[in-house]
């Protein structure tokens, strides 16, 4: 199972320079496990950048993938992990989920750089 951090997903829609590296994952939605904090985070930043019609046809295609709620186990995974890593609330968030399923978690997310069952791609920054 496979979790795609908002950065792979925001790179994705963009088709930035590392978009293909995520596609191979994105495109399996069988096999893709998307955090609800991601859909919010996806949906707040497309909304900004776009419109509301891009924003919802963003959560569409996050929606092919198995939407995990917040639940109380992972709320209480991802408290541990935010105090054991210093991460902020959405990214302990993510990571939990990614653990909770088993997963490995697409990311440029420099935060999430070495840690288990973590695949961190570098961010690529067109001029």
């Amino acid at each position: 199972m496979n979790v795609v951090d908002s950065s792979g997903w925001l790179e994705y829609f963009a088709n930035g320079p590392q978009a293909a590296l995520f596609a191979k994952v994105l495109r399996r939605p069988d096999q893709l496990i998307v955090p609800v904090i991601s859909v919010y985070e996806v949906f707040k930043r497309v909304l900004q950048q776009r419109d509301e019609s891009a924003a919802l046809e963003a959560v569409a295609l996050m929606e092919q993938g198995r939407v995990v709620p917040l639940d109380t186990s992972i709320a209480m995974a991802a408290a541990k992990i935010s105090q054991d890593f210093k991460l902020a609330m959405a990214d302990s968030i993510i990571l939990a989920t990614t653990w909770e399923h088993s997963a490995i978690l697409w990311t440029q997310d420099i935060d999430f750089s070495g840690m288990a069952s973590v695949k961190y791609i570098e961010k690529v920054h067109s001029l």
